[in-house]
């Protein structure tokens, strides 16, 4: 793939196809590593967790004697059915 680098505002910058992020799985609003290595620029993924939190790592700071329990909420206060 060829592309051009392009003025944006007082930067420049590169377009990437939909193809390409999808390939690399970077996708919009992600954050990404940007790197030089021998003269070629370096454009990665970090492994970022959606939303900040993985549910693995929650449970596992779980204590090990944990119980889930049922918590009364009261009555119903619309047409909830119970």
């Amino acid at each position: 793939m060829q592309t051009k680098i392009q003025k944006w505002g007082n930067s420049q910058g590169v377009r990437f196809p939909k193809s390409l992020l999808r390939e690399a799985d970077i996708h919009i609003g992600d954050d990404v590593s940007i790197t030089i290595h021998a003269g070629k620029i370096i454009v990665e993924p970090i492994n970022i967790v959606r939303g900040r939190y993985d549910i693995k790592d929650l449970v596992a700071q779980m204590p090990d004697d944990y119980q889930a329990e049922e918590v009364e909420w009261g009555l119903p206060e619309g047409t909830e059915v119970w």
